[in-house]
């Protein structure tokens, strides 16, 4: 898709807690880097919608394994640092 760019956020729903990065567009798809578990090839047809800097996926259209990864994307995470944004 030409609207996705290098470092825009991949989410699940609007409003979610970011789910990884776009490292790198590729022919048919993306790179998606999630925190903990690498990065991941997202295909063109996984994509709901792009729009101000966001890239929200299908969860139905991701592998099983990066829909376990991004559920486990910020477990690592201390509860107790109040988010800086």
């Amino acid at each position: 898709m030409k609207d996705i760019r290098e470092g825009f956020d991949v989410v699940l729903r609007d409003g979610d807690v970011i789910a990884g990065a776009v490292r790198k567009v590729v022919r048919d798809g993306f790179l998606v880097y999630v925190e903990g578990a690498g990065d991941f090839v997202v295909q063109n047809g996984a994509v709901k919608e792009v729009h101000d800097g966001r890239v929200v996926l299908d969860p139905a259209r991701l592998s099983p394994e990066m829909r376990a990864a991004v559920r486990h994307a910020h477990d690592t995470e201390d509860p107790n640092v109040a988010d800086e944004t």
